[in-house]
């Protein structure tokens, strides 16, 4: 695996619909974001259109809030979503995050690529994301 970007393939139980709001709507987006399984979202500001920016915090369950934002690059309703990441910790360390979907009937692949990684981020971001879409599909099901 390249270490500058993290590739993961998945798919849910779930029409493409409703995938597409998990990642467009704020008080979905609440509901999983995060990776710890006993974290909770607190706020979302999302203005899902190309140009448009998001914000988006979380908490960890030990308490230790995240701040993650950037800018919507790509909106093409519920096919491709593509935005710029920063978190709010590491000003000017930005990436960049890809989401295709493909739904078939009510089920949905999904294909995840962070890239741009570089290693300036002390995040591990490849245990984040599987942790967080650990609870996503928790969340669609």
């Amino acid at each position: 695996m390249n270490d500058d970007v993290v590739r993961i393939e998945t798919s849910f139980n779930a029409p493409g619909e409703k995938v597409w709001k998990a990642w467009t709507e704020p008080e979905f987006v609440l509901q999983w974001f995060g990776s710890d399984p006993n974290g909770k979202g607190l706020r979302a500001k999302m203005n899902v259109e190309k140009g448009g920016s998001y914000e988006i915090t979380f908490k960890d369950g030990d308490g230790t809030e995240h701040t993650c934002m950037g800018k919507y690059l790509i909106v093409e309703k519920f096919r491709q979503l593509s935005f710029t990441w920063e978190w709010e910790n590491e000003p000017g360390v930005e990436s960049l995050v890809n989401i295709s979907l493909d739904s078939i009937n009510n089920n949905t692949a999904m294909i995840f690529e962070h890239k741009n990684l570089g290693t300036l981020s002390a995040h591990n971001y490849l245990a984040g994301w599987e942790g967080t879409f650990l609870k996503l599909g928790k969340v669609l099901t």
